[in-house]
């Protein structure tokens, strides 16, 4: 009889046995030179601080310049952005840890201060979204996005196969696909963005094929065991809409669940859907739970089988000693939530750890 797996039995995720199940969730923190998308020398402390967790993942990097959505995100498309990431992969090992870098091209969550040559957004389709961008002249009403060409979509998806070849240049372990949170492959899976009528809009499958495309050609760059996705049904941050979500997402699950993918990693925020008893069983590689999860909400989901392992964010982010206040039961540090995305070292670097018990 097998035994019930808990948050720190280890797991098998694509090629690696992770020491445990507590994954740390890709969480932008703006602190990369905005100019040249470089990490600054804090990155690597803080990842190596938190490299207790089974696996990090990092947060969103752009994998070409037209990917860039916010101030202060690094890139993964340059030399010395890859110079940068060998500091933070360096770090994390030296921890004895594990870090996958989360492949992010915002799409039309942009703005074009950020792009080459001031040029607008590009997008499924030719939909503004609500909302604003933080631009170092400050808080900017999103543009209307230019509408790929269906001949462009080749090209962007290479771009990710080629970020996927530098990160694991870079030291990384492996790389995730980000398809949530309003990004551009959910802008292209979301029938509210998605207004196409070529092979990439219309029905659930074609709507779908931008993110299988591109985790092929991340498959093919590095081995489909050092790839991941990540999907957010029903999120509707960045102005993002599907008339039927769960048919968009099942059709997706569907055709990636046989790629020898590492994992699929699914954030829920509010639905009342069972999504991970959806997907779980149509997906044949490491299923990770995530959002808005507590220690004994994470506890229930591995212990039922319906996790492989659970991803946290703000906690990480507040706790790099997370894995160890979860064992003994410890107090938590809150997150600083006005530190999150400003410069420098305070609310980054300077949470404390746990301190140890008496010998």
């Amino acid at each position: 009889m097998t035994a019930t797996a808990t948050l720190f039995s280890p797991v098998k995720v694509g090629r690696y046995t992770l020491a445990n199940r507590l994954i740390m969730a890709p969480m932008t923190r703006s602190r990369a030179d905005t100019s040249t998308g470089v990490p600054s020398d804090l990155v690597p402390v803080y990842y190596a601080q938190r490299a207790s967790a089974g696996l990090i993942i990092s947060e969103g990097i752009y994998p070409s310049a037209m990917g860039k959505g916010y101030w202060g995100t690094p890139g993964l498309h340059t030399d010395a952005q890859v110079a940068g990431w060998k500091k933070v992969t360096a770090a994390v090992h030296a921890k004895g840890g594990r870090i996958f870098a989360q492949i992010m091209h915002t799409g039309r969550i942009s703005d074009p201060s950020f792009l080459p040559g001031n040029a607008a957004p590009v997008a499924p389709s030719a939909v503004k979204p609500n909302g604003q961008s933080f631009t170092a002249e400050g808080m900017k009403p999103h543009v209307t996005p230019r509408a790929l060409d269906t001949a462009e979509i080749a090209g962007i998806i290479a771009e990710y196969g080629k970020a996927a070849s530098r990160a694991i240049e870079a030291g990384f372990d492996g790389v995730e696909l980000h398809a949530a949170s309003g990004y551009l492959p959910m802008q292209f899976l979301s029938s509210g963005t998605n207004l196409r009528t070529d092979q990439y809009g219309g029905s659930a499958v074609n709507r779908a094929r931008f993110a299988i495309e591109a985790l092929d050609a991340m498959s093919k760059a590095v081995g489909a065991d050092r790839v991941g996705i990540k999907i957010s049904p029903e999120m509707a941050f960045n102005d993002i809409s599907d008339a039927n979500a769960q048919e968009t997402y099942t059709t997706l699950v569907r055709a990636i669940g046989n790629m020898g993918l590492a994992y699929l990693h699914v954030g829920l925020f509010g639905t009342p859907v069972d999504y991970h008893g959806l997907f779980k069983p149509l997906f044949k590689g490491a299923y990770f739970a995530g959002g808005g999860l507590d220690q004994a909400k994470a506890e229930a989901l591995v212990g039922a089988g319906r996790a492989d392992a659970v991803v946290f964010g703000a906690l990480f982010l507040a706790n790099p000693d997370l894995p160890e206040r979860f064992r003994h039961g410890a107090a938590l540090n809150a997150p600083d939530q006005p530190t999150f995305y400003t410069p420098g070292p305070k609310g980054y670097i300077d949470y404390p750890a746990r301190e140890p018990m008496a010998a």
